[in-house]
């Protein structure tokens, strides 16, 4: 696998950006410890979502990500997305847009990535988790298939009030088109839908919201899968489920 540390300008968001990218390199001979290299024309691409109090380095710094990715001869592009929970901001940048439509098209010019729905995923953690299904149930025409992790389920709780300020504006006037449970109806109603995967820790504070989640989910017609075991919201319960996350999408 090679690292790329990406930076570029983002029309979208007005100003420089940096992205990690992890991809197979061809050849791998002599590298020891690596099960080979991959001669794939294009490769599948997953963009995995930081969490609240990180960043793009985060998922390297934490996890063994380029390792994963290397078992399944993956594509994965790790984008900042500030506090943004990956919204086109009331008062910020345009990160949905940028992540969902500018970022994919940028990445096709520079890699050897393929731009086929079917070869595009996304995933995320926490505020990533909640980013990456919002993203799959709003352009399933880009996503074949979202995961979330431990993800921040019910926007419209009492939970980061704050926070969402920037986001949605003063009073917290969430729309519904940025609540994970509307979407999933809306969504639900179309012919194209992606395929949804849930994970969370059962000590976990989101435990409870995203079993709600996950109830409404299965009361639907989705390609959906669900798991939980013990654990919080934490770095060591990340790396394990990151795992499953890839195996779901890619195995």
């Amino acid at each position: 696998m090679a690292l790329v540390e990406l930076k570029f300008f983002s029309q979208m968001l007005g100003m420089q950006q940096e992205v990690y990218v992890v991809i197979p390199q061809k050849s791998t001979n002599g590298e020891i410890g690596i099960k080979g290299g991959s001669d794939s024309k294009e490769y599948k691409c997953l963009y995995l979502l930081h969490g609240l109090t990180d960043d793009h380095t985060i998922w390297l710094r934490r996890t063994s990500i380029e390792r994963y990715a290397a078992d399944y001869g993956i594509c994965v592009v790790m984008p900042c997305g500030d506090r943004s929970f990956y919204t086109d901001m009331k008062y910020g940048m345009k990160y949905f847009s940028y992540i969902t439509e500018e970022l994919p098209r940028i990445i096709s010019e520079f890699l050897k990535v393929s731009t086929k729905r079917e070869d595009t995923y996304i995933a995320g953690l926490s505020m990533g988790g909640y980013g990456a299904i919002k993203a799959a149930l709003k352009r399933p025409d880009v996503f074949s298939a979202g995961a979330g992790i431990s993800t921040v389920a019910d926007i419209k709780a009492k939970r980061f009030e704050d926070v969402l300020v920037p986001v949605f504006g003063e009073g917290k006037n969430i729309p519904n088109s940025e609540d994970l449970f509307f979407l999933a109806e809306e969504t639900n109603k179309k012919t194209l839908k992606p395929r949804i995967f849930m994970g969370v820790g059962t000590e976990d504070f989101l435990y409870d919201a995203n079993v709600k989640l996950k109830e409404k989910f299965e009361a639907l017609d989705y390609d959906f899968t669900y798991r939980e075991s013990q654990g919080a919201h934490t770095w060591e319960f990340w790396d394990e489920y990151i795992q499953y996350v890839l195996e779901w999408m890619f195995g």
